[in-house]
């Protein structure tokens, strides 16, 4: 199965990104397909705080549009929401031992423990960030 970070939403999202037509078409395909994908539930909650932020985008998005967006993502039939359960504070202390994280990273490092706790098998995202948590693939799909 395969994940989405935040960043790819926000990119999908927002027509003024550079990277909005790739991480569009990227979604697409996988809310179209049979196979199963995943959003973790943190991302979701990062996606609509960054684009409805006015310090960050100027327009932001309004948030009916934002949640919009969202209930879009969760029509997707092969879509998997990834949320704490039995075992996740487990793999979060490993994934925050075996990196060294804190401040700032741990966010990454719960995306990557709900991941891996799910079984997924790749993290699409652009943040580089990801390469410290092993047990997990990373790549940015908007890339070659």
């Amino acid at each position: 199965m395969i994940a989405v970070d935040t960043n790819l939403l926000v990119y999908a999202h927002r027509e003024d990104s550079p990277w909005h037509e790739a991480a569009y078409a990227r979604l697409a395909e996988l809310a179209e397909a049979r196979a199963p994908w995943a959003i973790p539930w943190p991302c979701l909650h990062e996606f609509l705080a960054i684009v409805t932020h006015p310090r960050i985008y100027a327009p932001p998005t309004n948030l009916a549009a934002a949640i919009d967006q969202v209930d879009a993502w969760l029509e997707s039939p092969s879509l998997t929401l990834l949320a704490e359960s039995e075992g996740y504070w487990r793999e979060l202390k490993s994934m925050m031992r075996d990196g060294r994280i804190a401040g700032p990273h741990v966010h990454d490092a719960r995306v990557a423990a709900l991941c891996r706790l799910h079984g997924v098998r790749e993290l699409w995202t652009a943040d580089r960030d990801f390469s410290r948590f092993r047990g997990l693939e990373f790549r940015n799909p908007l890339v070659p």
